[in-house]
């Protein structure tokens, strides 16, 4: 249940659902009520008119033909006869309610009047002896005293008929419990299908902001919708904007600082040649030659951050085998195995410079270079071996920083600069690749690129 609140969408479902079911709960207990209320009207009215014709008819009659008149009165739904008095309705069982007043009303004040509340009794019987009604049923009565014009007193006892059993079992709650599960499927879609249209603009939003990440180029949001949203989306894309500037002016500012750079570094060069001193002359030179790598390192870093070379469907087998053939003509032991016959998206001369700083790494590093390449689900796995030392494994993620190097990258002999690991790294990324770094058990480092594949080469 905690991870199903977890969502936003989710919560907004149980809020809406749980709000509009008490809503509802609610509206139906208050018109449940108004309606009790206006049905016990109707039927203080009926009876109200009942006991007011039985009055008038028994008032205009002569005292010995109103038994007869009494007698008669069971086919009406009600038994009457004449009393002494009406002390039992003024007792324990006397009641108070509207229709004492109702009928005061109607007959005059100067009658005396008592009802006594409801009871269960039994159905009227017709006058040949037989129960009223077409079966058993609950009946309920009222007993009215009345006194006439004479100053004779009148019970009436009226019957209500209750519902039939049959009408109070199965039916009733079946086709009830019926009628609330399909109001709380329709309310559920609704609450439903409010939380989707609540939480959607923030899952395009997360997407956005997830596909930004790999992308600076990304197109912008559609700056459509409620206000909420359009300025959410507007703020949005001037966050990336922004963010594309300030990439754009950092790559083209160390891109032009290493670019200029190269032109003293030449006349420095040029100028070295009169040292007189070889020694010292070699040493400078050895220095100079370390400088010029970082400069070009440098250019390569800011062309790894420059998304403007043009992508293009790239034969993936083809540039892994150019590349690992350029390697050994240039005296570097470098193998590879396996083919994809798949295609990549790629920036091609973007993606050549990853490869070669990969290979030229395990090279320099671990002596050798063993290359294979292998189709893994809809992406391409490129595996590069080598048999050096390895990394620690507190710092397989620290030589992906600029300029990191390890210890033993310190020498002439290497010459390392610390900026090949970031340069093949942030070109994956912009292939939307992920680059990983493994040590061995029998020794050495693998170097794992996955690209995404783009379609299968024909055979």
């Amino acid at each position: 249940m905690k991870n199903f609140l977890g969502s936003i969408g989710n919560r907004i479902f149980v809020l809406l659902l749980a709000g509009i079911v008490l809503s509802v709960m609610a509206t139906i207990w208050l018109a449940s009520n108004e309606r009790k209320s206006t049905l016990r009207e109707v039927r203080f009215q009926h009876l109200a008119d009942r006991v007011e014709q039985i009055v008038q008819a028994i008032d205009d009659i002569p005292a010995e033909q109103r038994p007869i008149v009494l007698q008669a009165a069971a086919n009406f739904g009600f038994e009457a006869s004449m009393v002494d008095d009406m002390n039992d309705a003024v007792g324990a069982n006397a009641s108070t309610s509207p229709m004492v007043d109702m009928l005061q009303a109607r007959l005059g004040a100067q009658r005396k009047i008592a009802v006594q509340r409801e009871t269960e009794c039994a159905p009227p019987r017709r006058p040949d002896g037989r129960e009223g009604g077409d079966g058993p049923r609950r009946e309920t009565c009222r007993v009215i005293y009345i006194s006439l014009h004479d100053q004779a007193l009148m019970r009436l006892r009226l019957h209500q008929p209750g519902e039939p059993p049959a009408l109070r079992g199965h039916g009733q709650g079946f086709f009830g419990a019926q009628y609330i599960a399909l109001f709380l499927l329709l309310i559920a879609i609704l609450a439903w299908l409010v939380a989707r249209m609540a939480t959607r603009p923030i899952r395009q939003l997360a997407h956005a902001a997830s596909q930004l990440g790999r992308d600076i180029d990304h197109p912008p949001l559609a700056e459509t919708g409620p206000t909420e949203i359009r300025q959410a989306a507007h703020a949005f894309n001037a966050m990336q904007s922004r963010i594309r500037r300030q990439i754009q002016h950092r790559t083209h500012m160390l891109a032009a600082i290493t670019h200029d750079l190269q032109t003293p570094l030449t006349r420095m060069r040029l100028r070295l040649e009169k040292v007189a001193d070889r020694e010292l002359q070699q040493k400078l030179i050895d220095d100079l030659g370390v400088m010029h790598g970082m400069v070009r390192e440098g250019l390569d870093l800011a062309r790894s951050m420059d998304s403007s070379e043009k992508i293009q469907a790239l034969d993936i087998d083809s540039l892994l085998d150019s590349v690992c053939a350029d390697a050994a003509d240039a005296g570097q032991d470098v193998t590879l195995e396996g083919a994809t016959r798949a295609f990549v998206m790629a920036q091609p001369g973007a993606l050549r410079r990853c490869l070669t700083n990969l290979i030229d790494n395990a090279c320099k590093y671990g002596q050798s270079a063993r290359v294979s390449i292998a189709p893994e689900q809809q992406k391409v796995l490129i595996r590069i071996r080598d048999q050096g030392p390895g990394i620690p494994e507190s710092e397989l993620e620290s030589v992906f920083e600029p300029f990191y190097r390890l210890e033993t990258s310190r020498s002439r002999d290497t010459g390392g600069t610390g900026l090949g690991l970031t340069i093949a790294l942030n070109i994956a990324e912009n292939h939307h690749g992920q680059l990983r770094l493994r040590n061995l058990a029998e020794g050495g480092l693998e170097v794992s690129l996955e690209l995404p594949v783009m379609a299968a080469k024909r055979a």
